[in-house]
């Protein structure tokens, strides 16, 4: 199995304790996730401890207040580093009033570009306010306008709604442990509707434990609940599913 989404930086265990849990529980590859600033160093340092780890670099929209040419030149340098395997996380947050509409869409938009000149795939944060969905409706927007065929990768997909949309782009969509939710059941329909070449399984670790761990830190060993109820939902093995995401993440990320 694969977690094609966690911040092992942010993980309360020690990184090491992490990883190795990680592994005996069968999770054979790890995307780093970085954040912006100095948790895309970190995203990177976690990489290089670990042959199965890979990183990320971009700036969270949350994080993009003052964004300008100097973090865009830094992010692109940092993703010349042979274990950064996209650009991200990047797109529109408007669930927490952080940073200006504005910043995330320049931010967001000269991610693209950056992604787009190192042929890098696109991760994609995407959240709106409890029964909104403008944040979403214009990462689609954006993405429309400014990632052509590009790939890329909706992490934590929580849009049932717009997943016609997304198999209609190509867009990979990356179930969380929000798929195993009790309540989740527009999720649970959009993740059996995907076409098989478009799944993927994360944590977002330390976030959105599944339910059989719901409460507690979220760690990657835990995307094995999840890829459970997904395999469960699209009728197949868990075997099936296993081979299925592995290989997506291999064509998509390189390792």
């Amino acid at each position: 199995m694969i977690d094609s989404h966690t911040h092992l930086f942010l993980c309360e265990r020690p990184e090491a304790d992490v990883v190795l849990s990680a592994r005996e529980a069968g999770v054979g590859r790890m995307l780093n996730v970085g954040l912006g600033g100095e948790a895309n160093a970190e995203a990177i340092a976690g990489a290089e401890r670990h042959e199965d780890v890979f990183a990320t670099v971009g700036c969270h929209p949350t994080s993009a207040t003052g964004f300008d040419a100097a973090k865009a030149e830094e992010i692109a340098r940092l993703a010349a580093h042979e274990k950064v395997r996209a650009i991200g996380e990047m797109g529109i947050d408007y669930y927490r009033d952080s940073a200006s509409p504005a910043d995330q869409r320049r931010a967001f938009e000269a991610q693209i570009e950056i992604a787009r000149d190192l042929d890098l795939p696109i991760v994609i944060h995407a959240r709106d306010p409890d029964g909104e969905t403008t944040a979403t409706d214009e990462v689609f927007e954006v993405l429309d306008a400014r990632a052509g065929d590009h790939p890329v990768v909706l992490h934590c997909f929580l849009a049932p709604w717009r997943v016609d949309d997304a198999i209609e782009r190509g867009w990979h969509c990356s179930l969380s442990g929000v798929v195993t939710f009790p309540k989740a059941d527009a999720l649970r329909e959009a993740a059996a509707k995907l076409p098989n070449e478009l799944v993927l399984v994360e944590t977002d670790a330390p976030y959105l434990a599944p339910q059989p761990v719901r409460g507690k830190p979220n760690e990657p060993a835990h995307v094995v609940a999840t890829a459970q109820t997904v395999a469960e939902v699209r009728g197949v093995s868990y075997e099936e599913l296993e081979r299925t995401v592995e290989a997506n993440a291999r064509a998509l990320f390189g390792w």
